[in-house]
């Protein structure tokens, strides 16, 4: 009798821990082809071909007119990327780095002898300490930003090699 009620209480606990807040959910749907950006619309969408499977209200670096082309000019890339890597350990929850700087952007920049800058994501929101400052405003250096909730799902849908397109 302790025997069975020992395995219950186990099997209890880990249909418990099963359930916990995981950040990593699962995706069953159409497979996300591309990304597409507005930036002047604040938007970006995921697409299966030419179906926009999810919209989403995006804000972009501290001063999002305009291509970046340099290391702290604080904007976002405007162009043909696709999505390099995913990071679960980032500081903004969960983020998709972004493949700027490309070709074109570094000679840019080296031909102006300055660096093109980088590390560029989709990412979650800004930790606590930050977030009341920057609700409602363009706050990243230049990457694209979604709340928590929203990049856990985006996250899930979308795979390195995946293009995206930054549109003015």
């Amino acid at each position: 009798m302790t025997t069975r009620r020992n395995f219950i209480l186990t099997l209890s606990a880990l249909a418990l821990t099963a359930c916990g807040n995981s950040k990593f959910r699962r995706y069953n749907g159409p497979e996300v082809t591309s990304v597409q950006v507005q930036k002047a619309n604040r938007k970006m969408y995921l697409l299966h071909n030419d179906k926009v499977l999810k919209a989403y209200d995006i804000r972009l670096g501290g001063n999002p007119i305009g291509h970046k082309q340099f290391e702290g000019d604080q904007k976002t890339p405007e162009g043909a990327y696709y999505i390099s890597h995913r990071n679960p350990n980032s500081t903004y929850h969960l983020s998709l780095g972004i493949s700027y700087p490309n070709e074109a952007d570094r000679a840019y920049a080296k031909s102006q002898s300055k660096s093109p800058g980088g590390d560029i994501f989709i990412h979650g929101a800004p930790p606590k300490r930050i977030r009341d400052k920057v609700k409602n405003t363009d706050w990243t250096a230049g990457c694209i930003a979604v709340s928590d909730k929203e990049i856990e799902v985006i996250y899930s849908m979308i795979r390195p090699g995946t293009p995206i397109y930054i549109l003015p």
